[in-house]
């Protein structure tokens, strides 16, 4: 495993790789490596010839000083964790090499990006877009690899994808959970004792919603998980939206066409968490 800082080196590697012949995919990480993410890497490996993986905190996708700065760092354990999942190129930039200058590119994704984490978080889908077509623009992948937890994120970047037409096929991997049902977070490291104990909360209402979906209504479901996780005084929600699966928008409705999705975001403290559930 090779351990890349620099643009200029990075192409240079992928270029005689792909002059080979060989299929390229990318897994896009901001580090703190969890299972969850080693899941994106092993598929990523097993689809192509070489995989990529980058660790790079974007500052321009944190709408929160706070939240950058205790993101958690943890370099020397991620490469320890790649290493043994067989990742051929690390590539792991300085924030320079990746904004030579400011990026002032403004993305336009029509109403996608206006709901739920949008709305809770300006600019911060911008700032996705931004690192996540440089990355692509540098790595130059066939297969890209991301998580379903970051429902609206994935949403994001197929759209970019297809809107900005860049040439890269984007892969959507299921959640992976603690075993006591947690989604898996760089940022569960972060919770007291106490918040990791109340956090599992979140999934559990979730999937109990899905069975509440047979018998109530939008509304109802809506205000029963409100009610539910909020009953922790560890936990508050700040908002759980439950809307149509491709626009996002939403629904007030069971009866409305398409598949539905339920987005949650929690506080346990200062640490913000993210879960989703589909309804079929």
């Amino acid at each position: 495993m090779k351990i890349i800082e620099t643009v200029a080196e990075l192409q240079a590697l992928i270029q005689q790789e792909k002059k080979g012949g060989k299929s390229v995919g990318f897994v896009p990480t901001m580090g703190a490596l969890h299972d969850g993410h080693i899941a994106l890497v092993k598929q990523c490996r097993d689809e192509n010839d070489v995989c990529v993986v980058s660790i790079f905190v974007n500052p321009t996708q944190f709408n929160n000083a706070g939240d950058l700065k205790h993101y958690p760092r943890t370099m020397e354990a991620d490469c320890a964790l790649l290493e043994a999942v067989n990742a051929d190129f690390v590539f792991a930039p300085t924030v320079d090499e990746v904004y030579p200058e400011e990026d002032t590119r403004q993305f336009e994704f029509g109403l996608l990006d206006k709901v739920m984490e949008g709305e809770h978080r300006p600019g911060h889908f911008n700032g996705v877009a931004q690192v996540v077509s440089k990355l692509f623009s540098m790595v130059k992948p066939d297969r890209a690899y991301f998580g379903e937890k970051d429902y609206q994120q994935l949403a994001i970047i197929k759209a970019m994808v297809r809107d900005y037409e860049i040439p890269v096929e984007v892969i959507p991997c299921p959640i992976v959970r603690e075993a006591d049902g947690l989604a898996m977070s760089s940022r569960n490291t972060r919770l007291t004792e106490a918040q990791r104990a109340a956090a599992p909360l979140i999934s559990k209402t979730l999937l109990a919603s899905k069975e509440w979906a047979k018998s109530l209504t939008i509304t109802e479901v809506k205000r029963k998980v409100l009610e539910s996780i909020n009953e922790s005084p560890e936990l508050e929600v700040e908002y759980f939206e439950i809307a149509d699966a491709l626009s996002l928008q939403s629904v007030n409705s069971w009866a409305q066409d398409g598949e539905k999705v339920g987005c949650v975001a929690v506080f346990a403290g200062e640490v913000r968490l993210i879960d989703n559930v589909v309804y079929r």
